[in-house]
């Protein structure tokens, strides 16, 4: 469920009498309701939420370890699939970012809007990495989904739409593969368990057994590694 820029989990469940929202540890929002709880009441109570749900989120963020911005001048370090790869200002080249010989190479005009080249070029390169990661754990997961899509999604690693869509953060093509693939898993999982059920981390754990050490890890280094 969305609310303008807030995205929820919903949980509804028959015991639940009132309409709840949480931050998790991650930052990631849950919306508990009673079952028969109508959309219309849901998204009242978040707009009316809406001060305190944003004061959490910046109190979540104020946690994380700080993170110097970039600059994008040569010699700073940026991340791709785990590594960390130093920026080389050029003055001309035929396209505003590429990856060459170990170095992210940049167009010295283009600087003042790197971080806009750098999105557009981590956005265009983790689509056709994520779909192929999500063709070989999706036998393994017994799911067909119908498209992978990268795009910003704000607090959130992954996400599940109509029709059988998953979407991805284009920050997950910064992470190690290993990382990226246990995202990938559980937003597959997700198209059997809307819920963060007991079965639902059963299946995740079917597909991969170590996920409980990678997902520790994506919420003790992703702040740092992922920085743009």
């Amino acid at each position: 469920m969305t609310v303008d820029d807030l995205r929820f989990e919903v949980r509804r469940s028959e015991n639940r009498r009132t309409v709840q929202v949480t931050v998790d540890r991650q930052g990631e929002l849950i919306l508990s309701a009673p079952a028969a709880c109508a959309p219309s009441v849901m998204e009242r109570f978040v707009r009316d939420k809406r001060f305190w749900i944003y004061t959490k989120l910046a109190e979540k963020e104020a946690l994380q370890p700080a993170v110097a911005e970039k600059e994008y001048v040569s010699g700073e370090g940026f991340s791709y699939l785990g590594r960390s790869h130093r920026l080389l200002l050029v003055a001309s080249q035929n396209v505003p970012v590429k990856l060459e010989a170990g170095r992210f190479k940049m167009r010295r005009a283009d600087a003042p809007k790197g971080r806009e080249h750098m999105i557009r070029w981590y956005t265009d390169h983790a689509q056709p990495w994520l779909a192929r990661r999500v063709g070989g754990y999706a036998g393994r997961v017994r799911v067909k989904p119908s498209d992978v899509i990268v795009q910003d999604l704000g607090y959130r690693w992954g996400s599940c739409g109509k029709g059988e869509k998953l979407y991805f953060h284009w920050k997950t093509i910064l992470l190690p593969p290993r990382i990226v693939e246990y995202i990938v898993v559980h937003e597959l999982v997700h198209l059997h368990e809307v819920h963060h059920t007991p079965e639902f981390w059963r299946r995740v754990e079917r597909a991969m057994p170590d996920f409980a050490a990678r997902k520790l890890w994506l919420a003790e280094n992703a702040q740092v590694i992922t920085a743009v």
